[in-house]
């Protein structure tokens, strides 16, 4: 898209000079502004928000799994450590699952 030159924002101020009148085209560039000025407001108010809202978000918690300290395998009694791993353990509470 070309830039607008001089020449052509001077044609595009007389064309809104006859369309609107004299009278009407400060009215009409007084409310543009202040739409242009609410607009930027309401954007910026929006953007500040947002970052606050990232800021004040606290990170997910990372969850690491410790291994076993060597003490507590060393203390299992030699009857648990020989049970094969595809047995299957069976309930010795009443859960009633």
């Amino acid at each position: 898209m070309p830039n607008i030159g001089p020449a052509e924002l001077i044609v595009i101020l007389l064309v809104a000079l006859v369309v609107f009148g004299p009278r009407k085209l400060p009215e009409l560039g007084k409310s543009l502004g202040a739409g242009l000025r609410e607009f930027r407001r309401s954007t910026q108010n929006l953007k500040e928000d947002f970052e606050g809202s990232v800021r004040d978000t606290p990170p997910a918690p990372v969850q690491t799994i410790a291994p076993a300290p060597a003490a507590s395998q060393a203390a299992q009694p030699a009857a648990q450590a020989a049970v094969p791993a595809d047995a299957v353990a069976v309930p010795t509470s009443s859960d009633p699952r």
